[in-house]
């Protein structure tokens, strides 16, 4: 059970800031992985005052707030042109549309859970995230860096030229992933990420010159076939690394069809 002992509805990030430097505080988020836990919370640091809801779009990008939520990533028309359905496709089977009502893209990245679809996703999209105290810094990059006192307060994600899709094999519809995969296929290359492995996601440049001659059949299967090839797997409850192995190729290679249908 969680016990929360008091409850601040921070007035500033410098606040948020400050109260989250004790180890035994924490930032709510949208609160849903947090409510399973059994933990006691001296203090429960509310951002929902600091205006950090919104989507806003510039011409050469979009900046998302910590406390967007996943049911609004989802209905949004812009990034939906701008990944070609990916973010919709990726959000839709968490859960339901009440979780995805609640669930927030800061709470989502700043976990950086293996099983975390948004984070593949949001890795072949080039995104970099703001940090009230450490700036700006790649997706990639924080990814990979441990666990870090700081509050996340926005996403920002760079509009470029080029087709993404998204793809994950789950046991069942609205479970856990199994494994996931972006793939974002650009003219200076391709972006492909894998995730639920059961680690956390990271990106992964296969043999570009496979699709030299484009995306076919015959290559896709080939370039999912060198992805598998540098990827880590582990074994879960949910599936074992050798199941992960099989299905990985199967799913880059869908990915890339799916970007090649959408030229």
């Amino acid at each position: 059970m969680l016990t929360i002992k008091r409850y601040v509805r921070a007035q500033s990030l410098d606040e948020a800031y400050t109260l989250c430097q004790k180890r035994a505080n924490v930032v709510l988020g949208g609160m849903l992985w947090l409510k399973t836990q059994n933990r006691t919370v001296d203090t429960a640091i509310d951002l929902s005052d600091l205006g950090l809801d919104a989507i806003e779009e510039t011409p050469d990008a979009f900046r998302i707030g910590a406390m967007v939520t996943l049911r609004q990533l989802e209905q949004h028309p812009g990034l939906d042109a701008l990944t070609c359905g990916a973010l919709a496709e990726s959000v839709r089977p968490i859960v339901g549309v009440q979780f995805r009502n609640l669930a927030t893209l800061g709470g989502s990245l700043y976990g950086r859970f293996g099983f975390s679809d948004l984070l593949t996703l949001f890795l072949v999209l080039d995104a970099a995230v703001e940090l009230h105290h450490g700036g700006t810094v790649p997706l990639a990059d924080y990814a990979a860096r441990p666990y870090e006192r700081d509050i996340l307060t926005h996403v920002v994600v760079p509009k470029q030229p080029g087709r993404v899709a998204y793809r994950a094999q789950r046991n069942i519809a609205t479970d856990i992933p199994v494994l996931t995969c972006a793939v974002a296929v650009r003219p200076d290359g391709v972006n492909c990420a894998i995730g639920a492995r059961p680690m956390k996601a990271q990106l992964y440049p296969g043999d570009a010159s496979l699709l030299a001659g484009g995306i076919t059949p015959r290559s896709a299967d080939a370039f999912g076939e060198s992805i598998a090839a540098q990827v880590p797997f582990g074994s879960n409850l949910r599936a074992g690394a050798d199941y992960r192995r099989a299905v990985c190729p199967v799913l880059v290679r869908r990915a890339l069809l799916a970007c090649k249908e959408e030229a």
